[in-house]
């Protein structure tokens, strides 16, 4: 027998449909899953890996419903000839995502070796003892790796002792029924059944064997798959370690979070209900309505939070599972898989793990905590809650919460300040719609550093006006850029942090804003002139209209016009008036 008819042999003992069969164990349930198509619920015939890396029958996925069919768009010479060729898109049966199925149908989908694989286990496993492929009349005890065929032991002597098979891969079916080895499949090329896809050729990204190399590829450049299998299998292994793997570990935290969630919100719920019984037992009827009432609503918040929390929780589930679901094939296809295995499946395989990684629903650890404000619920039982009947009652269920992205900041002490003067600003906390607070109590922490890190942080102090709002204040010591911080529940607010600049404390004059010194001194002959001009008559203090005099009233300490400004410092001062006439004498 030729070792063509041997693989074709093999190929019709363990992949025809009319043999497959579900495999269960004596309970009833599948012994190996990975072997069993999850739509008809037998042994893989034909798999096929869809877009998403799930595995179906090629059979199986020809009898989806079609989702959606488009026309493939063509260039104006080739519409006439491509008129009929369409897209057919397709809903995938274990994760409902929308996958396109090639022009071809199911049959152009990338083939599922490693399911190949375990379907061939699967039975070895349950179909109990084989037959020799070659002479028929022994039971198999060993089977050749590359002809694909069960050998007894004469056959399996005679193969090896072959000049053109004794260097083949001969594994005891016994150890492959056990699990103590891995079934390695060659994979044969569609054109030519009879060769082993050994070369790849990388102008078309396809892996090719010997013929097909020879003729259809012969202008390409081929080369054994062991020489490129490294660098396509890391870009799948990059793409699993760093992109998806953390993501996933974010996901399943998330995941986490969400029903701890859950189960916070219903105690949050059931602890606020009971303070609402306990203070409505000492009313009357209209107490107890009052009660009812706010039960009610604290129902309507329960499904309300609910039901947001069942939407995260059902969008972390389907990302964990298409995460999960990438990952593991991944992961299997790379530690299980020949070379040409992993290149047959790398395109579909980084296509999905590109899609994956690139999704836009990759939620930060901190979201969907237990105490995350979207289940803020308390009961206030001192809050007016108006009159019914004439009674007034008091208690309200409060399930307003603080919106970091909505807080704002009042005074322009943040933004500018003077050195050594105490500056102030408010912060004003606002809820989801944008309307402040009506109490306090929230933990918001305010801290100012200067850029030089070698320089002490100024001291905040932050009073709780009970409305809503904190009143800041600060004195900063030393001149220089400050960054601002914010923080409300420990988390910045919208802007945070922000830029603070200290300028120079202003010099304050020590003379007398005047139109003369001897009019503001009230008539003094010592009194001196900031212009250093004198009273004709020989008064040290100046009249009006003499050379020097500014005409206009001036500080009598430095001569400055601008009642509003900063007194020179003394070097100013003796640049301006070398005579150091620069002071009204003040009795």
């Amino acid at each position: 027998m030729s070792q063509s008819n041997e693989k074709d042999n093999a190929k019709d003992t363990t992949l025809n449909p009319t043999t497959t069969k579900t495999t269960t164990n004596e309970n009833g349930t599948l012994v190996n899953p990975r072997a069993v198509c999850n739509m008809c619920k037998r042994l893989y015939r034909s798999p096929k890996i869809l877009p998403c890396l799930h595995t179906f029958c090629s059979d199986c996925i020809g009898q989806l419903e079609p989702f959606s069919v488009c026309p493939t768009p063509a260039k104006e010479e080739d519409r006439a000839a491509a008129a009929a060729v369409v897209t057919v898109t397709v809903l995938c049966p274990a994760c409902d995502s929308e996958v396109d199925l090639p022009p071809s149908g199911p049959a152009g989908l990338s083939t599922d070796h490693l399911a190949l694989d375990e379907v061939f286990l699967e039975t070895l496993v349950t179909d109990g003892p084989l037959g020799c492929d070659l002479c028929g009349e022994g039971g198999a005890e060993s089977r050749c790796e590359v002809c694909c065929v069960n050998l007894c032991e004469f056959c399996c002597q005679a193969h090896r002792r072959q000049k053109r098979t004794a260097s083949h891969s001969v594994r005891c079916l016994k150890e492959l029924r056990s699990g103590g080895g891995r079934l390695s499949r060659p994979v044969l090329c569609f054109l030519h059944a009879d060769q082993e896809l050994r070369l790849f050729c990388q102008p078309c990204d396809l892996p090719v064997c010997v013929e097909c190399a020879a003729t259809l590829h012969r202008d390409h450049r081929c080369c054994p798959t062991r020489d490129v299998i490294h660098r396509h299998g890391d870009s799948i292994r990059e793409l699993v370690a760093v992109r998806l793997r953390p993501r996933l570990d974010r996901l399943q935290d998330s995941l986490q979070k969400v029903e701890l969630s859950q189960d916070a919100l219903q105690a949050r719920v059931d602890a606020a209900a009971n303070e609402v019984r306990a203070f409505a037992r000492g009313y009357a009827s209209t107490v107890e309505a009052h009660c009812l009432s706010l039960l009610h609503r604290l129902e309507e918040l329960r499904v309300q939070r609910r039901n947001q929390l069942h939407l995260h929780r059902a969008q972390l589930q389907q990302a964990l599972l298409d995460v999960g679901g990438g990952v593991e094939f991944a992961e299997r296809l790379l530690n299980c898989g020949s070379d040409a295995e992993i290149l047959s499946a790398k395109g579909v395989t980084l296509s999905r793990l590109t899609s994956l990684s690139e999704s836009s629903y990759d939620p930060h650890p901190a979201t969907f905590a237990p105490d995350d404000g979207s289940i803020s619920i308390s009961f206030l039982p001192r809050e007016p809650a108006g009159e019914v009947d004439g009674y007034p009652l008091v208690g309200v269920i409060n399930s307003r919460t603080v919106d970091l992205s909505k807080c704002t900041i009042e005074g322009e002490a943040l933004q500018k300040a003077t050195e050594g003067e105490q500056g102030q600003f408010t912060v004003v906390c606002r809820d989801l719609a944008g309307e402040q607070m009506a109490r306090g109590g929230e933990n918001v922490l305010v801290s100012i550093v200067h850029k030089d890190k070698n320089k002490r942080p100024v001291e905040t102090t932050v009073v709780d006006n009970s409305d809503g709002s904190y009143s800041v204040s600060y004195t900063p010591e030393e001149l220089g850029t400050y960054s601002v911080w914010v923080c409300v529940k420990a988390q910045h607010i919208k802007g945070s942090p922000f830029l603070l600049t200290v300028k120079r404390k202003l010099r304050r004059h020590g003379g007398t804003f005047h139109c003369c010194s001897f009019c503001s001194s009230s008539g003094a002959k010592e009194a001196r002139c900031g212009c250093t001009g004198t009273m004709p008559g020989g008064f040290k203090g100046c009249g009006h209209g003499h050379k020097g005099h500014p005409g206009k009233p001036h500080w009598s300490c430095c001569g400055s016009t601008v009642e509003q400004s900063e007194c020179l410092p003394p070097s100013v001062k003796a640049a301006v008036s070398p005579r150091g006439h620069m002071r009204t004498v003040e009795l």
